[in-house]
């Protein structure tokens, strides 16, 4: 059986690395599976991709579709086109696609229109209600026509069953993203600023910031940079920043003596700097389950989330979008009553061979 794996920005690379992994584990048991890493292109950059790829032991893809970047329609267009074409010259059994990235449902489109082969969404059933978000619609239309779903929570469960899904095709396994990061803890690196600025645990601020309603308007992204900078009671604050932030980071011309912008850093780099970070102020939706699972404050700058469970049970905070509501939350976290958290369900670095083991059962495979 070949199962191809779609890969195509940062969050991918996190989630099908204990994929292949345990497709691999599988294949030297002598079971008849294998795979074909298709990477889309749609980040490509070496901060983005090539870093990861390095970092997190994932093997060379055996296609790079090149697709680059551009508008949402000129990206799933090229998507689209480069995977139909390999396709058509070379069929899969299965195509895995992950997240909720262009690049899942625009292989997710090509795969099931040429009819004959199945595609299984790994991260199926997450919603935030929000559909001025591109990742929503990305979710919707890729579980709409998915065979086969591997979730990472009850709630995903509940969304997909809402939806019409029939339990049979609902496989709760946990998070991929959380085999990788348990996989890779001993192996987290300091950056240079960790020597530069003399940190230490616990003694600085994590931001990142990349979504619409935060960084596409200067003044809002000035506020919300403002009120971090005024209730971090002086802590150094560590903001690696996303190329579409850094754009309008020019128009604010903010500047704060304990405000310090980096480039985009490293998978092991990066995980180091939240692991020992006093609190983590995103608007990410991934980093909320990488600081969940260890044990790290974080304040989410978003009106809802795709992921509850970060909220209900983990370390997380939803504050919204209002500038106001960042004082308060510091306010709590520097007294100590900030919540411990708890690790969710399933969330313990064994979910791609459960995925694996799921797939051999579906297809027979001997």
């Amino acid at each position: 059986m070949l199962i191809d794996i779609i890969a195509g920005a940062r969050p991918n690379f996190i989630k099908i690395a204990p994929v292949i992994e345990a497709i691999v584990a599988k294949k030297k048991e002598g079971v008849a599976i294998d795979y074909r890493l298709v990477h889309t292109g749609q980040h490509y950059d070496k901060k983005m991709s090539h870093d990861f790829f390095e970092q997190l032991g994932i093997p060379e893809p055996d296609h790079n579709l090149e697709a680059g970047s551009g508008t949402q329609a000129e990206q799933t267009a090229r998507i689209m086109t480069g995977y139909e074409k390999l396709l058509m010259s070379q069929p899969c059994d299965l195509c895995i696609v992950v997240g909720d990235v262009t690049s899942t449902m625009a292989c997710a489109i090509t795969a099931k229109k040429l009819g004959n082969i199945k595609v299984a969404h790994v991260e199926g059933g997450i919603r935030s209600g929000d559909w001025t978000m591109p990742e929503e619609i990305n979710r919707i239309v890729t579980d709409s026509i998915s065979d086969y779903f591997f979730t990472t929570s009850a709630t995903a469960n509940d969304n997909l069953r809402k939806a019409g899904v029939t339990t049979d095709r609902i496989f709760f396994v946990g998070n991929t993203m959380i085999d990788t990061l348990l996989k890779q803890l001993p192996f987290f690196t300091p950056p240079t600023i960790w020597n530069t600025l003399s940190l230490t645990a616990g003694g600085y601020i994590i931001t990142t910031l990349h979504r619409p309603a935060n960084v596409d308007d200067a003044s809002g992204l000035e506020k919300l940079l403002s009120e971090i900078i005024k209730a971090s009671n002086g802590l150094p604050i560590i903001f690696p920043v996303h190329p579409r932030t850094a754009k309008m980071l020019e128009k604010t011309g903010i500047k704060a003596d304990n405000l310090h912008m980096t480039e985009p850093m490293s998978y092991l780099e990066f995980n180091y700097m939240v692991k020992n970070a006093k609190v983590v102020v995103t608007d990410s939706g991934g980093i909320t389950e990488e600081t969940t699972v260890m044990r790290v404050p974080c304040m989410t700058l978003r009106e809802n989330t795709e992921r509850p469970e970060t909220c209900t049970v983990g370390t997380n905070e939803l504050l919204g979008t209002n500038p106001d509501a960042i004082a308060p939350a510091f306010k709590m976290l520097f007294s100590g009553n900030w919540k411990k958290g708890a690790i969710p369900e399933m969330w313990d670095g064994k979910t791609a061979p459960r995925i694996i083991e799921h797939i051999i059962h579906i297809f027979g495979i001997v």
